[in-house]
């Protein structure tokens, strides 16, 4: 059911948002992070709640679409529900209508839906770090300075991009029987779950979905699940979705103090490397790489393997004017 409409009488151009996956018009679905596929997962997962935000023409054309998710999350709240965007979202006719345009008029009509419901609404992975930079502004977003890393798969092989010595790390750890294989069982896909959400557990702003959604990705052909083993026990899992030619480290999860020598970050993110290499895939992109510290341990592991690291924005809007006037000033440029 049609959740709430916006009219922009300048442009004849019309905002609906949806709830529900049956009322969906059809959509450009190339991008992963804005599809009805996506909309559709979330749908069907517990503590989530999709709204897709649907731009059409005077003709009733689509022109734009745009997919916030609201989570819901316990943790030092009794409940705390927040919206993320990844992505500004998919365009139609950029020779007729700006794009700025459309993501301001997406924007504000999220915004003005979500505010009252939500604790906060965060827009991240944007494309380019000034993408939408006014439009935010506008609607009293502000900015943090984070970091994105991405490796290119398309130009040189992975093995040409790292150092001797983490070669022989890898060949090491292969010697002594550490192995990388695609979730497929029920089994695996405990010990997945299992050493995900405890990898996490005292990390609030990580928020990790229900098992129904990593059964539905396992399931499908936008992302697929791994674990890395040693002698049939998990000590490394990464969720890995796939869109338009690129492949993006969504979540993992590593038992490096346990076994240390056998360095199963390193050998976690070098098969799923390896195996979107062999895919096609044109990069491999890390979706949270973190805080533009000057000493990130997190982010010094990941540039190990040849990526390039470059600057963005995060942008977050909390509902609370005094919160978000305060944290604003805080983060001001």
């Amino acid at each position: 059911m049609t959740f709430f409409v916006y009219f922009c009488n300048m442009n004849g151009l019309k905002t609906i948002i949806y709830r529900k996956y049956e009322d969906l018009p059809r959509l450009k679905d190339d991008n992963f992070f804005h599809s009805r596929r996506l909309f559709k997962m979330m749908r069907e997962t517990p503590r989530q709640k999709p709204y897709m935000v649907v731009v059409t023409n005077q003709e009733d054309e689509v022109v734009s679409h745009l997919l916030g998710i609201v989570r819901f999350r316990t943790f030092l709240f009794p409940l705390l529900v927040h919206c993320r965007v990844l992505g500004e979202g998919v365009y139609y006719h950029d020779e007729q209508y700006p794009r700025d345009l459309l993501f301001g008029l997406m924007l504000e009509t999220l915004t003005k839906v979500l505010s009252n419901r939500t604790f906060y609404i965060e827009v991240s992975n944007l494309s380019q770090k000034m993408t939408g930079y006014k439009q935010l502004k506008q609607q009293n977003f502000f900015p943090v300075h984070w970091m994105s890393i991405h490796n290119s798969l398309h130009s040189h092989a992975p093995e040409e991009r790292i150092s001797e010595k983490l070669q022989k790390r890898i060949d090491n750890a292969r010697q002594k029987g550490v192995t990388t294989n695609e979730v497929k069982t029920e089994e695996d896909f405990k010990a997945f779950s299992k050493l995900l959400r405890k990898h996490n557990l005292l990390k609030p702003k990580r928020y990790i979905p229900d098992d129904q959604f990593f059964q539905k990705m396992m399931e499908s052909q936008d992302g697929k699940l791994f674990v890395t083993k040693y002698r049939q026990r998990v000590i490394g899992c990464a969720a890995v979705a796939y869109s338009e030619g690129n492949a993006y480290l969504w979540y993992s999860a590593f038992r490096r103090k346990s076994y240390i020598t056998l360095h199963p970050d390193v050998m976690t993110i070098w098969d799923t490397m390896l195996d979107c290499y062999e895919k096609g895939f044109q990069h491999m992109c890390f979706m949270d790489v973190g805080l533009p510290f000057q000493k990130n341990p997190f982010r010094e592991f990941i540039l190990r393997f040849g990526g390039k690291e470059q600057s963005t924005f995060r942008w977050f809007r909390f509902s609370i004017r005094w919160i978000n006037k305060t944290l604003t000033w805080l983060y001001r440029e």
